[in-house]
């Protein structure tokens, strides 16, 4: 299902600022040469991530699910001076591409990978954390949210990704894959919480904001 038509994409990527030079090269060489390359948050989210980062001037963010790195080196652009990203994936075939591409964006010392299960890893992690972004298997979601909101401080804001799921979440239940399902079933978590407050947008293939209270 198309939800952002073609033309509506192309005039939004038309004014919104362009990918840096490292940015467009991680892009190109994604889909060139990695399975799935749809998976990456690409230019006008990329820029979105960035911008939510420089407004939230976080010292600490935790991502899940790192993929090629692009998202990483987007929400690493507003992080405070002393500031860390941790990143966390289970694909260890990308671990080597995408510390490349942190040292090329200048933030090796800005970004600490992780190889493993992203619940594994969280545990370990004794960090407080002011802006979470959730882009990793989406049956783990609900999960995710739990493991980490005790970890994300009063007024920090968390984002999960792909929660229109490619318009499967509109259709008849009897129609959902699976995946969809776990997102909707994750959207109804986040509206029931009352420590937070949630707004879902509209932007590539759905992502949810969520601040907690």
């Amino acid at each position: 299902m198309e939800l952002i038509p073609a033309a509506v994409e192309a005039f939004s990527e038309k004014y919104t600022s362009k990918e840096s030079d490292v940015l467009y090269k991680l892009n190109r060489e994604t889909h060139l040469k990695v399975e799935l390359p749809h998976m990456l948050s690409g230019h006008v989210q990329g820029q979105f991530l960035s911008m939510v980062s420089h407004m939230v001037r976080p010292r600490r963010i935790l991502e899940l699910g790192t993929y090629t790195g692009y998202s990483a080196i987007c929400l690493a652009a507003g992080l405070t001076p002393d500031g860390l990203l941790h990143t966390i994936d289970i694909n260890e075939e990308l671990e080597t591409r995408c510390l490349e591409y942190f040292r090329e964006a200048g933030y090796a010392d800005k970004i600490k990978m992780h190889i493993g299960k992203a619940a594994d890893i969280v545990a370990q992690l004794d960090e407080e954390y002011d802006l979470v972004f959730i882009d990793a298997d989406k049956a783990g979601y609900v999960n995710y949210y739990d493991l980490v909101w005790e970890k994300l401080r009063p007024g920090g804001f968390m984002l999960a990704d792909n929660v229109l799921y490619h318009g499967q979440v509109l259709l008849p239940e009897s129609e959902q894959g699976g995946q969809a399902k776990a997102m909707i079933r994750f959207c109804e978590k986040v509206l029931a919480d009352d420590r937070a407050e949630q707004m879902l947008l509209t932007i590539r293939d759905g992502l949810l904001l969520i601040r907690k209270k």
